[in-house]
């Protein structure tokens, strides 16, 4: 076991958290200068818009990519792949779309879209779609009739405030919702229905508290950046699914926060850094990644890790980060060396 003793806050972020996209090259910024048809021929195939490509070698995709578009164009009926993102759309009328009713992806992203333009029976017809993509525009609610077929919805960087049940209601396929980086206060019992959901990302909102009724095959919880003072009872007792939760740069404090609220079998790694805790809290011995950086945290409680300390009984534990605190290496007992036997880094 190694201690290293740092008071530097400015790298104070978890070191092995997930990697929560697998499609960061699909949606590269506006101002990268990249575009997914500068990779492919430039001829069209049949029946496609001047203003984009239509790869004769993979006749289902149309790539008007990083175009200056600022309407939609006309899309052919055999699309399943469009590629939009990267313009300057403003609008989806009820007609956009409905010669479209193949389509699987939709990529709209970095686009001017606001809610008021896209109209309500927009998507209606999209009875295929499996990835929509939102994300960084300007809307203000999540589009009404999204197909129920989806499985990948990302809509963060908006000004989304509110989710109601309507908006998510009969998507029992979806097992990707990114609203992260939007304004949301409340969301009710809209999640209830996602029955299939593994990774849900509604961080940085405004959100003072956590959403009723997870979905209860959640692998992946990420709600940090929020202004969540507590946590309900049993957070995590019906989330048996459940490895990975980042509750980060959030206010919470140790009366928030219930009795073996983390002390769950399953969990791999916690994120509870940047918030007022002044107790590490408990948690189970299976647990292998924990940070608690930059908490107001006073004293190293074996406790926390181990209720019994001795050859048999031990933590899982490899990762434990609690610089920013108000203690220091010589605060750690001797006998944490038996407990955390396993931890290749500890820093205090």
């Amino acid at each position: 076991m190694r201690v290293v003793t740092v008071f530097f806050l400015s790298a104070l972020l978890p070191l092995s958290l997930p990697q929560r996209d697998a499609f960061t090259w699909l949606y590269g910024n506006q101002g990268s200068g990249y575009s997914v048809s500068a990779l492919l021929p430039e001829t069209r195939g049949r029946e496609c818009p001047d203003e984009c490509d239509c790869p004769p070698s993979f006749p289902v995709a149309m790539y008007c990519d990083g175009r200056g578009l600022t309407a939609m164009p006309t899309i052919p009926s055999r699309m399943k792949y469009l590629y939009l993102q990267n313009n300057a759309i403003t609008a989806v009328p009820d007609s956009a779309l409905v010669n479209a009713t193949n389509l699987v992806w939709l990529m709209m992203h970095y686009n001017q879209l606001t809610s008021d333009a896209i109209g309500k029976k927009a998507f209606l017809k999209l009875e295929r779609l499996e990835r929509l993509y939102l994300q960084h525009n300007n809307l203000t609610s999540i589009p009404s009739n999204l197909p129920r077929t989806l499985r990948d919805l990302r809509i963060n960087n908006n000004k989304i405030k509110k989710v109601t049940p309507a908006d998510l209601g009969g998507m029992d396929n979806l097992t990707v919702l990114y609203l992260h980086d939007n304004a949301v206060m409340d969301m009710g019992t809209s999640l209830k229905a996602l029955k299939s959901l593994t990774l849900l990302d509604i961080s940085g909102n405004k959100l003072t508290k956590v959403p009723e009724a997870l979905p209860e095959h959640l692998h992946q919880l990420y709600i940090e950046s929020n202004s969540i003072d507590s946590l309900p009872e049993g957070f995590l007792g019906r989330l048996t699914q459940l490895q990975y939760v980042r509750i980060a740069h959030n206010v919470l404090t140790d009366k928030g926060i219930p009795p073996n609220t983390f002390n769950v079998t399953g969990l791999v790694e916690l994120d509870l850094s940047f918030n007022k805790l002044e107790r590490i809290p408990t948690v189970s011995t299976t647990l292998q990644h924990l940070y608690l950086q930059a908490n107001q945290i006073k004293e190293f409680t074996l406790g926390s890790f181990c209720s019994v300390v001795d050859v048999t009984n031990f933590s899982k534990l490899q990762t434990l980060r609690l610089d920013g605190n108000e203690i220091s290496s010589q605060d750690i007992p001797s006998e944490s060396s038996l407990c955390l036997r396993q931890a290749s880094y500890i820093e205090v």
